[in-house]
C-alpha cells in the first residue's frame, strides 16, 4: 500500500483564468531540471474516462471496483469510487513534483492566479496564497509573477516545495 504522497503544489484560480495553460507551460520546464511531474486536476462535472462497449468499459459493468488497461505506452487505471485528494496524491508515486489544479481546500502551498480581463479577481485572500500570478498590479508582500515569468515561477515552486532542480 502506498504510504506517503509527493510534494505538491496548488493552482486556485477561477474558470477561464489560464490554470491549465500556465501548469502546461510548467511541466516542460519542470522536466527540463530533471523532475518527474504529475499533475492531479479536480473536475466539477461527471467525467468518463472509459468508453461504453471498450472491454475495460465491460469489466467495470460487471462489477470491478478498479480496472486497469495497458501498453506499451502507458497505463490507466479506472476506479468506480470517489478518492480523496490525500488517497490521489498516495496513488503517484514516481514523481518528484504533483502540480494540482482545483481541490481548492486540499492542505498545501497554493500559489492564486488572477486575470484583469476576467474581473473576478483572487478565489481567496491573497495573503492566503504563497505566491500569485498576475497580469495586474504586484501584492505588497507577496511574491507575485506575470504570466510572461514562468521560469521565474518553476525556480520559486522548487523551492516553495524543498525541491533541489
Amino acid at each position: 500500500m502506498f504510504t506517503s504522497a509527493p510534494p505538491a503544489v496548488a493552482f486556485s484560480a477561477f474558470s477561464g483564468t489560464g490554470k491549465t495553460t500556465l501548469i502546461e507551460r510548467l511541466i516542460p520546464l519542470l522536466a527540463a531540471r530533471g523532475l518527474n511531474i504529475g499533475v492531479m486536476k479536480h473536475d466539477a462535472h461527471r467525467f468518463e474516462i472509459d468508453r461504453p462497449g471498450k472491454d475495460s468499459w465491460r469489466f467495470s459493468q460487471a462489477g470491478a471496483l478498479i480496472t486497469a488497461v495497458g501498453s506499451s505506452e502507458m497505463t490507466a487505471f479506472v476506479e468506480r469510487r470517489p478518492l480523496s485528494p490525500q488517497e490521489i496524491l498516495c496513488r503517484m508515486q514516481g514523481v518528484d513534483l504533483v502540480l494540482i489544479e482545483g481541490y481548492s481546500a486540499y492542505p498545501c502551498p497554493a500559489i492564486g492566479i488572477e486575470r484583469q480581463a476576467t474581473g473576478q479577481g483572487l478565489r481567496r485572500p491573497a495573503e492566503e496564497y504563497a505566491a500569485i500570478v498576475t497580469d495586474g498590479e504586484p501584492y505588497p508582500g507577496i511574491p507575485c509573477f506575470s504570466f510572461d515569468q514562468p521560469d521565474a515561477l518553476a525556480d520559486f515552486i522548487l523551492r516553495l516545495a524543498g525541491i533541489s532542480g
